[in-house]
């Protein structure tokens, strides 16, 4: 694991923002890539039940 200790305060803060920046780019895409795989399934089931 990359140490970020040793860093001065404004290279940790900004290394914490860009992580957290791109964990919430990945779950954005992985949410919309979700979304599109599992809407066409959940109509299939909800209007065969109906």
């Amino acid at each position: 694991m990359i140490e970020f200790a040793g860093l001065p305060p404004l290279a940790q803060a900004t290394a914490l923002v860009g992580v957290v920046f791109l964990q919430a780019v990945a779950l954005y895409v992985g949410y919309g890539i979700l979304e599109r795989v599992a809407s066409p399934l959940i109509d299939r089931v909800t209007s065969a039940s109906a």
